[in-house]
């Protein structure tokens, strides 16, 4: 397809890239030289996707548009927008979605790109960290005592958590955390502790006293990060604050120049995440135990009771799409809705309970019945906008089910949310699925209609000035620095049969387990559900010597550290594998796909966008179902080639991505692989480039 013969990967040694000439850039030179001396701060050499790039976002503040950039692997795109964005001077938050790269600009780009361009800009910019309330820990909480659902008032930490136990050492040790740190941020704290120690001594921004309320607000960890954030010229968030600050209406970030989402393709996930609500019956008691310390009597009572109610009925519930509540669970809804209202409006009359500290517990559970109002009140809605199911995460029926919604799209409330007041540059190294970036723009509130030319030149289309016109953007791909038909090979295993639903696949398994002792281990293995993993795992244990790795077993750290410091090791796991894993170098030379990884054809959310597309007239499946696969498929061959001397093999073990007339579509989002479907070249393959690998690269324990 790209080549007639296999690229020779372990013979062929790639130049290293050569450094670019910056100086007197045409359009730029203060960037060129800014960048320059950024990217030898850093100790790296500049590259031309990463000048382009520097060049497009400099282009899009000054003219105030909005900018897709893909960025391929090893492009150093942080530099690429951050270099422009302290050049402008205005504030710019940017959002990303992963700790990882959090920290990365933090504790490392931004301190040193501020020293290496302090002294051609003669100013150091400021820069700061911001999450959500409930990431810093709450000194109320930390030094007075826990809201216990079990009793009235607050109770002391050692009541709560007892002398042992882990989870009680957790809390204590929180609590002399508490002294200790000067953040308060849960990523600081190494070790870290389970998210039910941690819930004991957080705090939701509905729970929260407040720092005038607060006795502790003048120290609050929280309101320091905010502090710092409305001081700052660079605040480093992630996409979640960014959704709630988009979608609820009270400004969580500080005003904003200029918005930078990396990771972009993680964007609609985590919007989506943070607009879509959940009534469990769990929730309903918790707040039921929570008003009862204050509200009145009859309030609560009728609260129980509708409780009960939702109980019954959601033991024995099936799980699906629910297009309009029956009317005996609709009946059960508004009565927690009607019991809610009386509660708050009893919580907001009712003082003095004799509690020791009758605020704090007051905000509890105002917080809890608040949250049961305001889901139940969209759940009864019924709008068209939002998709509604009933969900049963246990298999057995032990736990009742739940009611959820979220939003039928997301793109809307981008579209009128995000780019309306600032520049907005969205960057990641998937952002073209099919060769194309349509389809990713329009997802994240970029419609077709607002697209400018690529490239500029000439005379620029008359645009629509009028509030209601639709967001104007450019695209651009600055490539790789990586030569990909040299370093990899996309194989397709073409004589299998296609997978059904089931996850045994004999055949598939015999593959797999030739191709691990081709490469002499080095796999990663990507599987689409944790099931087809587990059995997949079970299986080929007691059929190769190299040892397995199941995501599950151990933290995602340790089996990353495991499987990057050991040739041999193999490591199985699902979806935060395709995305999360970060290992050059030899450890990692054959990366496997198990199938296609399309959303579950009961997946209520991805079906009814589906159908929602269908309706309008579009292709259901290729704009929902091959979209979400194409994106995972690209986001998975990126695992393979982190370095430029790596090398090594993607295998699809799912004929469809040959045989389907989809499959070019998917193949053309991935990475530009030398493309085969012989299954003895690229064994020959595998086994040349384990004979030739260098020693593994251990991943470095933080902390």
């Amino acid at each position: 397809m790209r080549n007639d013969s296999a690229p020779q990967l372990p013979a062929e040694d790639l130049p290293a890239e050569p450094a670019v000439e910056t100086a007197g850039r045409p359009g730029h030179p203060e960037l060129a030289e800014l960048l320059h001396a950024a990217v030898t701060a850093v100790g790296g050499v500049e590259r031309p996707g990463q000048i382009r790039m520097a060049e497009a976002v400099a282009e899009a503040v000054e003219s105030a548009e909005h900018l897709l950039v893909q960025a391929g692997t090893g492009t150093g795109k942080s530099l690429a927008y951050l270099v422009p964005a302290l050049a402008h001077g205005d504030r710019v938050v940017v959002a990303t979605a992963t700790l990882a790269l959090q920290r990365q600009l933090v504790e490392r780009d931004l301190p040193r790109t501020v020293e290496a361009l302090h002294p051609v800009l003669r100013r150091r910019p400021e820069f700061a960290m911001l999450k959500g309330r409930s990431n810093y820990l709450c000194l109320h909480r930390a030094h007075e005592g826990t809201p216990s659902d079990e009793g009235e008032g607050l109770i002391p930490l050692e009541e709560i958590t007892g002398p042992t136990g882990k989870l009680g050492e957790e809390v204590l040790r929180l609590r002399d955390w508490a002294d200790e740190t000067e953040t308060g941020d849960r990523d600081d704290l190494t070790p870290g502790v389970s998210d039910k120690a941690w819930a004991q001594l957080s705090v939701s921004s509905r729970e929260c006293l407040g720092a005038t309320r607060c006795p502790y607000g003048p120290e609050c960890f929280a309101e320091r990060a905010r502090e710092r954030a409305k001081l700052a010229d660079v605040v480093v968030t992630n996409h979640a604050l960014l959704a709630i600050d988009a979608i609820e209406g009270a400004p969580v970030l500080p005003e904003h120049e200029l918005l930078i989402i990396d990771e972009a393709h993680e964007l609609v996930n985590r919007v989506t995440g943070a607009a879509t609500a959940e009534l469990t019956v769990g929730a309903v008691n918790r707040a039921v135990k929570r008003a009862a310390r204050l509200a009145n009597e009859k309030a609560v009572d009728a609260l129980q009771a509708a409780a009960e109610s939702y109980h019954g009925l959601m033991e024995t519930a099936q799980p699906g799409k629910v297009d309009e509540l029956p009317e005996y669970l609709g009946y059960a809804v508004a009565a927690i809705r009607d019991a809610s209202r009386q509660v708050i409006t009893s919580l907001g009359e009712i003082r003095d309970k004799g509690l020791t500290d009758e605020d704090a517990v007051r905000k509890q559970a105002m917080a809890a019945v608040e949250s049961l109002h305001d889901t139940t009140e969209r759940l009864l809605e019924e709008s068209p906008y939002d998709v509604v199911w009933i969900e049963r995460n246990d298999r057995y029926g032990l736990v009742p089910a739940s009611l959820r919604v979220a939003p039928m799209s997301v793109s809307g409330l981008l579209r009128e949310n995000l780019y309306r007041e600032r520049s907005v540059v969205l960057t990641s190294a998937t952002l073209k699925l099919g060769g194309d970036f349509t389809g990713v723009a329009a997802s994240v509130g970029l419609p077709a209609e607002g697209r400018l030319p690529d490239q500029r030149g000439g005379a620029e289309p008359e645009r629509d000035l009028s509030e209601d016109a639709p967001p104007t953007w450019r695209a651009l791909d600055v490539g790789s620095p990586f030569s990909y038909p040299k370093q990899g090979i996309l194989y397709v295993a073409k004589h299998l049969p296609a997978p059904g639903r089931e996850p045994e696949r004999p055949q598939m398994l015999d593959e797999l387990a030739e191709l691990i002792g081709a490469a002499g281990g080095r796999t990663l293995g990507l599987f689409s559900s944790m099931r087809a993993a587990q059995t997949a795992a079970e299986q080929l244990r007691e059929r190769l010597d190299y040892p397995i790795l199941l995501q599950g077993e151990d933290t995602l750290g340790e089996l990353i550290r495991n499987f990057a410091g050991d040739a041999e090791t193999c490591l199985f796991g699902t979806l935060s594998l395709w995305q999360g894993v970060d290992v050059p170098g030899s450890a990692c030379q054959l990366v496997v796909m198990d199938r296609i990884p399309f959303p579950r054809p009961d997946d209520p959310l991805m079906s009814a966008r589906q159908k929602s597309v269908e309706e309008a007239g579009g292709n259901g499946f290729m704009a929902v179902a091959a979209t979400h696969a194409a994106l995972l498929m690209a986001q998975g061959a990126g695992r393979l080639v982190r370095a430029a001397d790596d090398r090594g093999v993607v295998a699809v073990l799912d004929p469809r991505l040959a045989t389907a007339r989809y499959g070019g579509f998917f193949r053309a989002s991935m990475p530009d692989f030398w493309y085969t479907t012989d299954r003895n070249q690229v064994r020959r393959s595998l086994a040349a480039i384990d004979q030739s690998a260098p020693p593994v690269r251990p991943v470095v324990k933080r902390g």
